[in-house]
């Protein structure tokens, strides 16, 4: 499915939350990518018919969202950035539950639950309470219920905030595994969670959309403006006051700094690759600041 954003706008009391945000989405994992207050919940909360945009239009294969109503919701899965599960529920009633309310049959909801807890490493789990499960084990439970009616569109919304690195390792591997046939839409300001799977960035400030690519063609954008230096620790102080330090590592009475610049900042700077998180501090970084 082929989902497009026609010139969006979303406004709150004089304030652009989104403004002429137009992007298409092909099949996919698609990564949303900006900072807390960009823009991102309030998009997939209009694409999930949650808000009413100002302006612009959203279609599902040439055909407007809300138009088509039931009909594209029946495609989508979405998991919301705070899930809310009814704790005294036990992992697999609660699958049977949201399976009866997306329409499904009793005997499709329990094969599809049966499939999908396996899926997500939860089937030991399918008679424990969800209040007794983990927070890795709650967003593992609420990706399986986005996927319960087998989605041509899956919505996540900031789905590893809070997991440890291996949780979201393990998420990531599943978003990956969900995506053959799909078009998935993830929204993060963790640049790690979509620089390994996803198929395009894009990479939203204030509520525009300043670039959509691949990681590499978004990276290669840059080249040229990523500097790799080792200095003392009262130059490393110097370089902090006026450059974007990407990373800072201690090595002894050295330090090795890592700055995106678009200029070499100072004798000795060597060039380095640039990697998505690079990209992120150089777009969005404050005018006023050496990095947002």
């Amino acid at each position: 499915m082929e989902i497009q954003f026609d010139n969006v706008a979303k406004c709150y009391k004089g304030k652009y939350a989104l403004k002429d945000f137009s992007a298409t989405l092909g099949e996919g994992v698609f990564g949303l990518l900006g900072e807390n207050g960009a823009g991102k919940t309030t998009l997939i909360s209009i694409l999930v018919g949650i808000l009413r945009a100002d302006g612009g239009t959203v279609r599902a294969d040439g055909r407007d969202v809300g138009a088509q109503g039931r009909a594209f919701l029946t495609d989508l899965g979405y998991m919301p950035q705070y899930p809310v599960f009814y704790r005294d529920f036990t992992v697999g009633d609660f699958l049977l539950y949201m399976g009866a309310l997306k329409s499904l049959s009793p005997a499709l909801a329990r094969s599809r639950a049966a499939e999908l807890l396996d899926t997500v490493n939860l089937s030991d789990a399918r008679d424990k309470k969800i209040g007794a499960l983990s927070g890795g084990m709650r967003q593992r439970l609420g990706i399986a219920q986005a996927m319960l009616s087998d989605p041509k569109v899956l919505v996540l919304d900031e789905p590893t905030a809070g997991l440890d690195p291996g949780e979201r390792i393990r998420f990531r591997n599943l978003i990956s595994r969900f995506a053959p046939g799909r078009t998935i839409l993830l929204a993060t300001h963790i640049v790690p969670d979509v620089e390994c799977i996803a198929t395009e960035i894009l990479l939203l400030r204030r509520g525009k959309l300043l670039m959509q690519g691949a990681p590499s063609a978004l990276e290669q954008s840059i080249a040229g403006k990523v500097w790799e230096v080792t200095a003392d620790l009262e130059q490393s102080r110097r370089l902090a006051e006026r450059c974007c330090i990407g990373n800072m590592k201690q090595d002894g009475a050295l330090f090795s700094l890592r700055i995106v610049s678009d200029e070499c900042p100072c004798a000795g700077a060597r060039p380095a690759r640039p990697n998505l998180e690079d990209v992120f501090l150089y777009f969005c970084q404050d005018g006023d600041a050496p990095c947002a």
